[in-house]
């Protein structure tokens, strides 16, 4: 009897620190999980960088803005990350993955393609990431805030001095920018607001943005129709190479953006006009909207920049 109750008694003990070794293991997991709740929640509202995704570095417009937006965030003393996508969407999701993992509070968007961007800002935002657009929106994604100039209406002002020059029912030539960017849309919008009123519009073609394509697209657009007056570019660069291959034949073009090549070129006589887009502002403002939300500050949906239409009676 007295060796039954030894034996309970060794039982009862050995009961009592494996209990007691659970309780402490129990105690041990739940602080782990509670570090790491604090470590989800200081990722989820980031490290107080902004990350800055830019289409394309190499575009005069681009850079301007970038430098806007250095210049702000070296005077608001903030790290601004910058990553450019070279013009290619693909890349572009995928430097946005990067930002991500860098721990950004805020990303700064400034799309290739205004609809393969969205998963990519979709993701950030769900991952308590703010998000700014710049210059070009997201589509079909609620993001913090929109910068942008009003690309309609600088479109629709350039092709409205565009038929004072050469008349209506003149044939013309629009130049595309990046299908699926929001500022080709809007200016294409612009555009045809008024051409598909006053303008005979025999060709319309892509030319990305891009200075050498330009060239390239506007000596195909001429081989077929010879007897144009008149281009609309929806930027600068691309405007700038319809002007080598129009080489000197008597035809009115305007661009978009007001870069310093444009500028020099209406100076000149040898472009017609340019809308003025205020590309550093816009990254100033970019940066200070990303202070504004990483402070908790409530910013505005939408965040215009006037545009304003350059001639030679205004270029200087």
């Amino acid at each position: 009897m007295r060796m039954k109750k030894l034996m309970a008694l060794a039982l009862a003990t050995v009961m009592t620190f494996s209990l007691a070794a659970c309780s402490t293991g129990e105690t041990e997991n739940s602080g782990s999980t509670g570090e790491g709740s604090e470590s989800t929640s200081t990722e989820s509202s980031g490290g107080g960088s902004i990350g800055f995704a830019v289409s394309t570095l190499n575009n005069p417009f681009f850079v301007t803005l970038t430098e806007g937006a250095e210049a702000k965030a070296k005077a608001e003393g903030v790290e601004l990350i910058v990553v450019d996508a070279g013009d290619d969407a693909a890349k572009q999701t995928s430097d946005i993955e990067d930002l991500v993992s860098k721990n950004i509070s805020v990303l700064i968007v400034n799309p290739v393609d205004s609809d393969a961007v969205a998963p990519a800002v979709e993701d950030a935002i769900a991952k308590g990431i703010k998000v700014i657009a710049v210059d070009r929106g997201v589509n079909g994604v609620e993001i913090d805030c929109s910068i942008a100039s009003d690309n309609v209406a600088g479109a629709k002002m350039a092709t409205e001095y565009l038929v004072s020059l050469v008349g209506e029912g003149a044939k013309v030539a629009e130049l595309e920018g990046v299908p699926g960017a929001s500022a080709t849309i809007d200016r294409g919008e612009g555009f045809h607001m008024v051409a598909d009123e006053q303008l005979d519009v025999v060709s319309k073609q892509t030319a990305n943005f891009n200075r050498s394509e330009g060239m390239t697209v506007m000596e195909n657009i001429l081989q077929a129709n010879s007897d144009i007056k008149g281009v609309f570019a929806h930027n600068d660069e691309m405007a700038l190479g319809a002007l080598e291959a129009i080489s000197g034949n008597d035809i009115v073009v305007v661009g978009f953006d007001a870069t310093d090549d444009a500028i020099a070129a209406i100076k000149e006589g040898t472009m017609a006009a340019t809308v003025a887009q205020q590309p550093e502002l816009m990254g100033q403002t970019a940066v200070e909207t990303a202070v504004k939300l990483i402070a908790g500050e409530t910013v505005e949906a939408s965040i215009p920049v006037e545009v304003s239409l350059i001639t030679k009676d205004n270029a200087e």
